[in-house]
């Protein structure tokens, strides 16, 4: 899968950004998307193939392997990457609206259409909150799918067609299970990141409403 597309995203959102936004953008490339291609991604990669049962009953590793891998970790972190890249492209769309808006006008609209005002400041608050709870929503996920943040050397299957209980091995359980720690551990950055950043911005502009009220009621 090719990635240039997230990463060319990534770098022009930066452009937009607040300076926790820059931060939250470097985490996002450097610990989501660098980790994911470089090793990550070969982790996982033969990951039914190395799945083994104590028995050779046709189709009961394929069913024991499905029950408890519904859904690749490392597709899910896929998932996540994009899902939670694509709020930005709102800041993205609504700087190039200004921007075409402005070239079309004989009288200028904007001081600058790039700067974090009026409707542009209710989109980049939109795509904050759809940023953390994005990050939450994978996270429970995780969570829900796996029985917990952890991945057991052994498990249990008693599933049809399997005659009777089989015990059943994940391959680099140690390691896996270090790469979803870290996985879980940066999702809970980028939330800290995208919450100070919401938390930061409306106490910036609450102080500027309130003094420019005293200014004119001083006039």
């Amino acid at each position: 899968m090719s990635w240039r597309f997230l990463r060319d995203l990534l770098s022009g959102v930066n452009k937009y950004s607040t300076g926790i936004g820059r931060i939250w953008i470097a985490v996002v490339f450097i610990f989501h998307l660098l980790v994911y291609i470089a090793a990550a991604e070969n982790i996982w990669r033969y990951e039914h193939d190395e799945f083994e049962c104590n028995i050779k009953q046709p189709g009961c590793e394929n069913v024991c392997f499905d029950h408890f891998f519904p859904v690749s970790h490392i597709r899910l972190w896929a998932l996540q990457l994009i899902m939670v890249s694509t709020p930005s492209l709102l800041v993205v769309f609504h700087v190039a609206y200004r921007e075409n808006r402005e070239k079309h006008q004989t009288q200028k609209l904007y001081r600058s259409p790039r700067k974090i005002d009026g409707g542009l400041l209710c989109t980049y608050f939109i795509s904050l909150i759809l940023k953390a709870g994005l990050e939450i929503v994978f996270l429970v996920l995780f969570y829900k799918l796996y029985d917990g943040f952890k991945v057991p050397r052994l498990v249990k299957c008693d599933i049809r067609p399997c005659p009777n209980t089989v015990d059943c091995y994940i391959s680099k359980p140690t390691e896996k299970m270090i790469f979803l720690c870290f996985l879980v551990a940066t999702s809970c950055l980028c939330i800290a990141l995208n919450l100070s950043e919401l938390s930061h911005l409306i106490f910036k502009y609450s102080i500027k409403c309130n003094l420019k009220r005293y200014i004119e009621k001083r006039q």
